[in-house]
């Protein structure tokens, strides 16, 4: 790619993707690093990632909006868990206020990447989705905030008789705008964050909404307000009181998440108990609402003020627990000899992990792949010099991670200014033990796993999922740690050469 490479701009600084992760970034580098020049590309028309895509009934967070939110802007919203279009006029006011917007570029899908080592630079070539034109950029550090899964479809599942069925199939990852539901029978197929989202969100203007899982998820009643930081804000100034209601629910999540780990069958009473509250005796708990893994082996599902129970109770809504054999003309047909009619068909069947948002990543016109990559840190992958990428966390609210990567960067870029360096790059040891990457049981997760960068068994090569012990390493922790080496332009180009060469091997 060098040869013949005229970029269109040159930054220090090139984000790819302007959701929640890259407006992130950009304010981290406007207020650490207000020297360096930056750029964002999006593929997009618009701000807002995820909150831009999803259009479907009820698209919200699944984390509360204290810990979701970014730590240096307070979410004043009264609600918990926000919908789709307050996450995304919330991102959008950010960047607004911090004179991130005139940075992006809309329009642009990044393709290729290329490290040149003579120029201790990135060539990156991105493509405009409008006119097809090619675009070239460079930068000295390179920030993916692309997400975690393709944009264009969710995870496909074909069913037996598709064809045949007579009304409609909608996938939620590509909700058509201004769909009619109204009095319809529907089904969703699934039984995730999606589905649990669509499920309230539908019942009462359809006619009823039927949730068609394979095995339970475990779905725990959380409240829409918090009644703690509403105190907070009556009592503190209003920065203040958001930032120790983050503190507290970071806690919280985190007592919660290793109460599960290390006594799972206390947690799954726990929630076996709310939901049989919730339900009484007018459904069978044990067939639909007991999974068969463990507490935190996959996501929990959030439920606000319980609005999913409450369509069971009112019977605008229903779960059935049971195995598919075939679409009909009406409806589906079950295994069990069930039929269920319906007008519309919705597969809530997961999302399909797609790494960086597919981009190739080049060294001197070698091509890496990150499937031989090791994570450090959970946020730079060997052997990619001068590259960071935006993974939030699985079992907390994915900006906790986003923010100290961001901060973590910005002490990078700090720590090269100051010593003359021109490049950092993780390295791992040869006889490195290394495990997934993430370790969470989810499909969508599974099924991703032989295409993943692995993670190592030890720090720092292995990823906590744990805020308070990643904050002490990344905010706090020692960036020539000997894992992520430093160097200069006039040694790399060799030293880059014997990496690729034993990564490929």
């Amino acid at each position: 790619m060098s040869e013949g490479f005229t970029p269109s701009q040159s930054v220090d600084v090139l984000i790819v993707g302007a959701g929640v992760s890259g407006i992130g970034a950009a304010h981290h580098l406007t207020t650490r690093c207000p020297d360096q020049s930056y750029a964002i590309l999006e593929a997009r028309e618009a701000i807002g990632g995820t909150w831009d895509l999803f259009k479907y009934p009820g698209i919200r967070s699944d984390s509360d909006m204290h810990t979701f939110g970014y730590a240096f802007k307070p979410w004043e919203d009264g609600q918990v868990f926000a919908d789709g279009p307050n996450i995304k006029r919330y991102v959008t006011e950010t960047a607004d206020e911090a004179g991130i917007t005139p940075h992006i570029h809309f329009k642009h899908r990044v393709i290729e990447s290329n490290w040149n080592s003579d120029l201790a630079r990135w060539e990156v070539t991105a493509k405009r989705t409008d006119t097809g034109e090619r675009i070239h950029f460079a930068c000295r550090f390179l920030m993916m905030c692309s997400g975690y899964y393709r944009y264009g479809h969710g995870h496909i599942v074909k069913f037996e008789g598709e064809k045949d069925f007579k009304g409609d199939i909608v996938h939620p990852q590509l909700w058509p705008e201004g769909f009619d539901y109204t009095g319809k029978k529907v089904v969703i197929i699934g039984s995730g964050a999606t589905a649990v989202t669509l499920v309230p969100a539908m019942a009462g203007t359809a006619g009823h909404v039927t949730m068609l899982q394979r095995s339970p998820t475990y779905i725990a009643p959380r409240p829409a307000t918090d009644p703690v930081a509403n105190v907070f804000r009556k009592i503190m100034p209003r920065r203040m009181a958001y930032s120790a209601t983050r503190i507290k629910n970071v806690l919280i999540s985190i007592i919660f998440f290793e109460l599960a780990k290390r006594n799972p069958q206390m947690i799954r009473n726990m929630v076996m108990k709310h939901i049989r509250a919730e339900l009484g005796e007018q459904m069978d708990v044990d067939k639909h609402f007991t999974p068969k893994y463990n507490p935190w082996d996959e996501r929990f599902c959030a439920a606000p003020d319980g609005d999913f129970f409450d369509v069971l109770k009112d019977g605008s809504a229903s779960v059935v627990t049971d195995h598919i054999e075939r679409f009909t003309e009406t409806g589906i047909q079950l295994k069990s000899g069930e039929h269920l009619d319906a007008d519309v068909i919705i597969p809530a069947t997961g999302l399909e992990m797609l790494l960086a948002g597919g981009m190739e990543f080049n060294i001197d016109g070698q091509a890496v792949d990150p499937r031989q990559s090791i994570s450090y840190r959970g946020m730079m992958l060997s052997p990619i010099p001068n590259m960071a990428i935006a993974f939030g966390y699985t079992n907390a609210s994915w900006t906790l991670k986003i923010d100290l990567t961001c901060e973590r960067v910005c002490r990078l870029i700090k720590h090269m200014q100051k010593h003359g360096y021109d490049y950092c790059v993780p390295e791992p040891p040869a006889d490195i033990e290394t495990m997934p990457l993430l370790n969470l049981q989810s499909g969508y997760i599974k099924r991703a796993e032989p295409y993943l960068p692995r993670q190592g068994t030890k720090p720092p090569w292995r990823t906590y999922q744990n805020y308070i012990k990643d904050m002490m390493a990344i905010r706090y922790g020692k960036l020539e740690d000997g894992a992520l080496k430093f160097g200069r332009r006039d040694a790399q180009a060799e030293h880059d050469a014997d990496r690729v060469a034993a990564a490929a091997e």
